[in-house]
């Protein structure tokens, strides 16, 4: 999919009335390296940033606070891993619109004004709270929508976007394990500096979705990029770390949360000065966690005369 169209910033989301056609046309894009030479796969499902006229015109926000839970240009900044030899995947439609971190099934019943036709999940506390797989509030907590929604909606969302990526997601994951033995999928994040969080939170959900020793080399991976360092907390791992969290089926999931702060003015949401340096630094992290001999997670090397 082409970028959006910019604003006066060149930061503004797409407003055309073409852009729900687009998405519903091409709902992610994936970047991959010619050869896939590393057994990792990257995803970005909160970066998007095409919002449909719909979703602007039945919201009670302005544009900029339906942005407030982007994870903005994060498939930028990981966008290097293309080059070392990895996949990236990156949702091009918006977390507000539809959160790929979340169960299909995890959706506020309360939200429509008729009755679904599809499977919903006892309401837990986080979608009570209004972060389902079809958000009701942006990160600050302001309500999105003036009205209920028509049923319709959630079925569309959900077969023409959801089920679409996490298809190509999966695909990749398995692709990739075939190829090594092992597949690592790392879902890619950013968090509001508001929190008070270090540069860096990985998530593993408390070992469960990660062997210790690969947490731990990510962990020495972005020490020696001068990040600081927390594991599971705020951020533990969400749906995708947990999918893909099966060690015994030769899969593991690993979260990473970038603070907004290094990149990001958050207020208006423009990449900073020192985006590019930031990028470069990061990437040089990355270079050193998927240098990770893929024999130690039960996997295999690929020779490159193999190729």
């Amino acid at each position: 999919m082409a970028p959006p169209p910019s604003g006066p910033d060149g930061e503004s989301p797409a407003l055309g009335d073409s852009t729900l056609d687009l998405l519903l046309a091409e709902p992610f894009r994936v970047l991959r390296p010619a050869v896939q030479t590393l057994p990792f796969v990257f995803a970005s499902g909160h970066s998007g940033r095409h919002y449909p006229d719909r979703l602007i015109a039945e919201s009670r926000l302005d544009p900029l606070t339906l942005r407030r839970s982007e994870d903005a240009f994060v498939d930028e900044l990981f966008a290097g891993v293309a080059a070392m030899g990895a996949p990236l995947i990156a949702a091009a439609f918006p977390r507000a619109y539809c959160d790929v971190n979340r169960s299909a099934s995890e959706i506020d019943a309360a939200m429509f004004d008729a009755a679904l036709e599809i499977p919903v999940d006892t309401p837990t506390p986080r979608v009570s709270a209004g972060l389902g797989v079809i958000p009701r509030i942006v990160r600050d907590g302001a309500e999105i929508y003036a009205r209920k929604l028509a049923p319709h909606e959630a079925q569309l969302r959900l077969s023409r976007l959801y089920k679409p990526y996490h298809a190509a997601l999966a695909a990749l994951a398995e692709e990739t394990r075939k190829r090594f033995g092992v597949a690592v999928v790392v879902d890619c994040h950013s968090m509001p500096s508001a929190l008070s969080v270090p540069d860096i939170v990985l998530g593993d959900r408390y070992g469960a979705s990660s062997p210790p020793l690969l947490t731990g080399w990510a962990e020495n991976a972005f020490i020696g990029g001068r990040f600081s360092i927390a594991r599971n907390a705020p951020y533990a791992g969400g749906y995708t770390t947990m999918l893909y969290g099966r060690g015994s089926a030769g899969l593991f999931g690993l979260q990473i949360e970038i603070n907004r702060a290094l990149y990001l003015d958050e207020d208006r949401i423009q990449r900073k000065p020192g985006f590019e340096a930031l990028k470069k630094r990061l990437t040089e992290s990355l270079a050193r966690l998927t240098a990770i001999d893929p024999s130690l997670l039960g996997g295999r090397n690929i020779p490159l005369a193999a190729e």
